[in-house]
């Protein structure tokens, strides 16, 4: 059993909404002059950075987790996470056959550059990625587990994109066995107010921009032995969907 400081919801150049020097290089050097061990990268509805990523966490002995922050159709934001990066990279594909079509203006929302581990830009996405897809929350569930992948809800303590913001709650019927919170200021109010006391509940970031990334502070027990990059990562998934 070891002890991983992590931050598992951070936005590169890929999401118009973050700094440019949000690289997956300038990601996982920060991570690691901050003491974190476990990152996952969850752009806004794609995982085309996460190849770079896992290079870039790998020079700094980082566990790299891939994902993306998926918008349903009803706007909430989910965090979805996978064990493989083959896995996330044919997520990527379907997901990125459901966004609403809408051309992206630099200018207005931001750059989207999809980048190598050196920063070099290899392609500029086009396709506007804070958009909703035409995924409702129970098909979205339906179709991240059918990829292996762990889904849960972001920032339930948000006023923006966040379920209880939306729906009023986090319905039981989606059997969410996890939570995330922005920080952990009224956790145990909310967890309390939605009965959600039963679910493990994280904390992270949603940084987009390098300061806002987690200082190592929350911490998941994994076994990792034989340790390998690939199993813990497939035990974390295994810690958020028990």
């Amino acid at each position: 059993m070891s002890r991983y400081y992590y931050d598992l919801h951070i936005h590169s150049c890929l999401s118009p909404c973050a700094e440019d020097d949000m690289t997956p290089a300038n990601i996982a050097g920060m991570a690691s002059l901050k003491g974190l061990t476990l990152l996952a990268l969850t752009d806004h509805n794609s995982c085309r950075n996460c190849p770079a990523f896992f290079e870039a966490c790998k020079a700094f002995g980082i566990v790299p987790v891939p994902g993306m922050e998926l918008t349903t159709a009803e706007d909430i934001h989910l965090v979805v996470l996978f064990p493989t990066l083959e896995q996330a990279m044919n997520f990527d594909r379907e997901i990125h056959r459901r966004i609403i079509p809408v051309q992206n203006r630099p200018e207005i929302f931001g750059n989207q550059r999809i980048v190598d581990c050196d920063d070099n830009i290899l392609e500029i996405e086009d396709t506007l990625l804070i958009n909703a897809t035409d995924l409702d929350v129970d098909s979205a569930l339906a179709l991240v587990r059918r990829y292996g992948g762990a889904v849960y809800p972001a920032h339930i303590d948000r006023p923006s994109n966040g379920m209880i913001a939306i729906l009023g709650t986090v319905p039981a019927e989606y059997g969410f066995p996890c939570v995330e919170f922005n920080d952990f200021e009224h956790r145990e109010r909310i967890l309390a107010e939605h009965v959600l006391t039963h679910c493990t509940t994280l904390c992270s970031s949603d940084a987009h921009d390098l300061g806002r990334i987690n200082e190592a502070e929350h911490f998941i027990d994994l076994e990792d032995e034989p340790y390998s990059s690939a199993l813990v990562r497939q035990r974390l998934i295994e810690f958020l969907t028990r």
